[in-house]
């Protein structure tokens, strides 16, 4: 062009002064377009994905665990109402503030069971498009095949004997039959073509494995949600020969309930303690006197009308009973006594409960007689099985068998308490509105018995007697619904971890060309979903059985490497790849 065009430039100035004029234009712009509105249904549907997202399930669970931390750091109520109050009056300033936010209750606590249900709903909306998805995966057909193989991580080619006279779509079909012998699902694609070839892929159960285990985590929920709504637990103390135990809410010493629990659902089952035998350790040095085995006989009854059964009761050998669990958990001794009043009437006759306190079965014994005339009488003291006493006067157990039984007591009279209906520790007593009448400081000594002796008490108060000894065991009573499938749903679980770690997920393609003298030439290649340390494994196990079907004689890397390029070449000059 001939003519010229001139251009005509703005001073720096006026170019700024334009820039600025189009920014502010463009800001204006920009302050007048209004966002589209979220919405109340955006809203929900935003906190939905956020809440099944998998990455909102794994913290979850964490906190699920975090939560549980402080169940095994404070007493809880359930377990030990007693111990818990105890521990909010030893620890005023921070005792109400951690009952406050229900530490002492941790299981049944508001901010738990909040963690627990999110945890719950998290998985289901997790789980559930994942499963649809993968379904949709397994009945679709394996993806096309790629134009170029030699692109994938394992590749390969094959040339098929000249003399084999083996036509392309038989080696596909050869191909197909010996994936499907290795457990690959396989299409065929274009067998009349001029280059057939197939798709097959394997390992669905790898996400079906991760599936399962999230869908066992929902049900191991569900599990331990039913045990804690519909299950109890309680204890009781059996005595050798003494009443049976009864599976109904007045028989137990303790009982815990669950939320949703219905007394009609007990079962009026019955056991009873014939004998308990204790075996201890004497030939290993200093370890004398120490409990290694424990041995309950007791006689069981389904129903009321139903003949007794012998079982044995041990450690860690439950006996089930009713749909429930019964357990060994403790042991001692249980003094026989009979207390008498003042006016010579048996007040108080039977076994008292010995609470071991140190080694050798030293245990502590309180005796409570509300029924004595005129006054109440209390007793409180220890229970030695094997007593001896020391150059000063002070009696101790040498050894846990019943070889010098000796019951040392002081004695009490007055108002016990028990009257104005408040609920007292069976093991203490409660002395502020009591008279002392035995001790060691007092002029009439403390009471001293061994079996068979009788002691008198002062101002004519009556008399006590120690009868004799007899054992005791305590039992656990657990029935938990949930705890079948709890386990079973923590089977499947694990099963379908492993799953989801060793089975690996494959994908295999075959593909047919032409080599440069004529011969039919197998191309294959192979791709894994993620890592997949086996995958060169199985490229090699796949060019052994091919080569074996087809009588391909062993061909070296470098022959493989030379094929390739020919086959390559070969199938793109003739034909255009799927």
């Amino acid at each position: 062009m001939s003519e010229s065009v001139k251009v005509k430039k703005k001073s720096p100035a006026a170019q700024s002064t334009a820039e600025n004029t189009a920014g502010g234009k463009l800001q204006e712009a920009k302050s007048e377009a209004a966002l589209p509105a979220l919405g109340f249904k955006g809203m929900l549907r935003w906190s939905w994905t956020q809440l099944t997202s998998m990455r909102t399930a794994l913290f979850l669970l964490l906190l699920l665990a975090v939560g549980a931390v402080p169940g095994s750091l404070f007493p809880q109520r359930p377990a030990n109402p007693a111990v818990v109050t105890q521990y909010i009056k030893d620890n005023p300033s921070y005792g109400r503030f951690l009952d406050a936010l229900q530490l002492f209750d941790v299981y049944s606590s508001a901010w738990f069971s909040a963690i627990y249900i999110l945890l719950f709903i998290s998985l289901i909306g997790c789980v559930t498009p994942r499963a649809i998805a993968h379904y949709r995966a397994m009945k679709s057909q394996p993806p096309r095949t790629p134009k170029r193989l030699s692109r994938l991580p394992e590749y390969g080619t094959l040339a098929l004997p000249a003399d084999a006279g083996i036509p392309a779509s038989k080696a596909i079909n050869d191909a197909a039959g010996l994936l499907k012998k290795r457990g690959y699902r396989v299409e065929v694609r274009d067998i009349d073509g001029a280059l057939p070839s197939l798709g097959a892929e394997r390992g669905f159960l790898k996400e079906v494995g991760n599936l399962v285990f999230h869908t066992s985590l929902i049900g191991v929920l569900v599990s331990v949600a039913i045990g804690g709504l519909y299950g109890y637990s309680g204890q009781r103390i059996l005595v050798e020969g003494g009443p049976a135990f009864v599976n109904t809410l007045v028989g137990y010493d303790q009982f815990t309930p669950g939320a949703n629990f219905r007394s009609s659902s007990l079962q009026p089952y019955s056991m009873q303690l014939d004998k308990f035998q204790v075996k201890f350790d004497r030939e290993s040095p200093g370890k004398g006197g120490q409990p290694i085995d424990f041995t309950a006989d007791v006689t069981t009854k389904e129903t009321p009308d139903s003949p007794g059964k012998k079982e044995i009761l041990k450690v860690n050998d439950p006996v089930s009973l009713g749909g429930t669990s019964l357990y060994l958990t403790g042991n001692g001794y249980a003094p026989m006594v009979t207390v008498r009043d003042g006016g010579g009437n048996v007040a108080f006759a039977g076994p008292v409960i010995a609470k071991i306190q140190g080694n050798n079965y030293y245990s502590s014994v309180v005796i409570k007689v509300p029924d004595a005339k005129p006054e109440q009488l209390g007793f409180v003291g220890f229970f030695l099985p094997t007593a001896f006493v020391t150059e000063d006067g002070v009696s101790f157990s040498g050894a846990p068998e019943l070889v010098n039984p000796q019951l040392s007591l002081n004695s009490f009279y007055g108002d016990l308490g028990l009257d104005k209906g408040v609920p007292q520790n069976v093991f203490e007593l409660d002395v502020t509105n009591l008279q002392q009448l035995n001790g060691r400081d007092l002029a009439a000594g403390g009471i001293t018995l061994t079996p068979g002796a009788t002691v008198n008490l002062p101002e004519g108060k009556g008399s006590i007697t120690f009868d004799g000894v007899k054992k005791y065991i305590g039992v656990d009573i657990h029935h938990n619904p949930g705890q079948l499938y709890a386990l079973i749903f923590g089977s499947l679980a694990v099963a379908g971890l492993v799953m989801s770690l060793y089975i690996n997920r494959r994908r295999v393609w075959v593909r047919t060309g032409t080599h440069a003298d004529g011969r039919t030439m197998v191309e294959y290649g192979l791709l894994a979903r993620g890592e997949d340390h086996r995958l060169a494994g199985e490229a090699a196990a796949l060019r052994e059985i091919f080569a074996r079907e087809w009588n391909v004689p062993d061909a070296s890397d470098t022959a493989t490497t030379q094929d390739t390029a020919t086959t390559t070449a070969g199938s793109s000059s003739t034909s255009k790849d799927q």
